[in-house]
């Protein structure tokens, strides 16, 4: 399919016409009408046949997106994308929010989002086109495999093995909080190399087919019902070391380049749970937008929210620009996810009992899915304290934290 977007150089008012355009040709415009029920789920609650549904849908229309010119918008044509600026991007994204797009499922954002620039950044060439364009697709999903059930925010604690016997690699062991491992294809596996070194340089970054032999995925119920999550179990499975992920012993660069990645992303990644938009309305439903204690945690959310918008910004400007994502990351996942509990906690103080209960008046117990979610990504991604460390000691220079 031919790219809607063919001149490089297309300017921003040009392309917030053209993509406008293009939106109202595929999508119905969102309206007081057309409103879905309100959900704050951060975690859903779907059954396998309805998670799957979604995913087919999200990755139908990321493909569209790319296809059209817009699904990756920064990247060079060489990968499908048109090339523009972060700004460009950030006017798409403006503009799809006004339409029904189909949910964009976290896993298919964690392909496109974290693993599709991982690869790209340190994938060798054959790796680069193997993989980069089918994960900017979705036409191939990718989950990570990092935590461990004995090393969860301590990546480098981890203990799954990894034995070179040749050309190939045998793999055992387990990985935990593995999100859409039972809908991938693939996974971006962490694994222990080497235990006769430091343990940040013992790691080995490898690209995992899901449906090798001796891999096992058990979905885990979460407490807001649904099972995204899963344990996935590694048994004797063998990989040849063309997927290999970067050098020998530089699995803590891929994981650092990935989370950074996601860290980046979190505030635009996730389109997770209420926002400030949802918490003025729901305000002004009460009749209590007046009061003066309720204006002032409404304008904390929506200062945190804008801030929060112009660091993932500055960091697409950096990332367009060569850099490789940094501990400006962990700064605005600390932001982002601080601000879910904000959000969550003036919802609660502003429904009072019946944020308790579900007694059929909307907007009231939908909250519920907000409050149960939130603390979950104060963990995913590197926990709140890992964060602050990473702030501390490699942006500040702080001394580090005993051991």
């Amino acid at each position: 399919m031919t790219s809607t977007i063919e001149n490089t150089e297309v300017g921003l008012g040009e392309f917030d016409a053209t993509c406008t355009a293009w939106l109202s040709e595929h999508l119905e415009r969102r309206t007081s009408e057309t409103a879905e029920k309100p959900s704050y789920a951060i975690f859903h609650n779907h059954s396998e046949s309805e998670e799957r549904a979604l995913i087919e849908a999200a990755k139908t229309w990321q493909s569209t997106r790319v296809d059209a010119g817009f699904g990756a918008i920064t990247w060079s044509p060489e990968w499908g994308g048109p090339g523009l600026s972060a700004s460009h991007e950030r006017i798409y994204v403006s503009r799809e929010r006004e339409f029904r797009a189909p949910e964009r499922h976290e896993t298919v954002l964690v392909t496109v989002e974290l693993v599709a620039p991982t690869v790209h950044l340190l994938g060798t060439e054959d790796q680069r086109r193997r993989f980069v364009t089918p994960f900017l697709r979705a036409d191939e999903l990718c989950c990570q495999l990092f935590s461990e059930p004995g090393a969860g925010s301590d990546l480098a604690g981890l203990s799954t093995k990894a034995v070179r016997t040749g050309d190939s690699w045998i793999i055992d062991g387990q990985k935990v909080w593995s999100s859409g491992a039972q809908f991938s294809e693939w996974g971006l596996l962490i694994a222990r190399s080497d235990t006769s070194v430091a343990k940040h340089r013992g790691m080995t970054a490898f690209l995992v087919p899901m449906d090798a032999p001796g891999v096992e995925i058990r979905p885990i119920r979460q407490m807001s019902g649904g099972s995204t999550f899963n344990e996935v179990f590694f048994t004797g499975v063998e990989l040849p070391d063309s997927m290999r992920l970067g050098d020998v012993g530089q699995g803590w660069n891929v994981a650092l380049t990935t989370l950074g990645f996601e860290r980046n992303s979190s505030a635009g990644i996730v389109s997770a749970g209420g926002s400030g938009t949802d918490l003025l309305r729901l305000a002004r439903r009460l009749g209590i937008d007046g009061d003066p204690l309720v204006r002032q945690k409404l304008a904390n959310v929506a200062v945190y929210e804008r801030a929060s918008a112009l660091m993932v910004a500055r960091y697409a400007e950096r990332e367009l620009a060569g850099h490789v994502p940094g501990v400006e990351g962990s700064i605005g996942k600390l932001v982002w996810t601080q601000n879910l509990k904000r959000i969550g906690d003036a919802a609660a103080s502003f429904l009072g009992p019946k944020v308790l209960a579900d007694n059929g008046e909307a907007d009231t117990f939908a909250w519920t899915e907000h409050l149960l979610g939130a603390p979950g990504y104060r963990i995913a991604g590197g926990s709140d304290e890992i964060q602050r460390n990473i702030i501390g000691e490699r942006g500040l220079g702080l001394p580090r934290e005993p051991r």
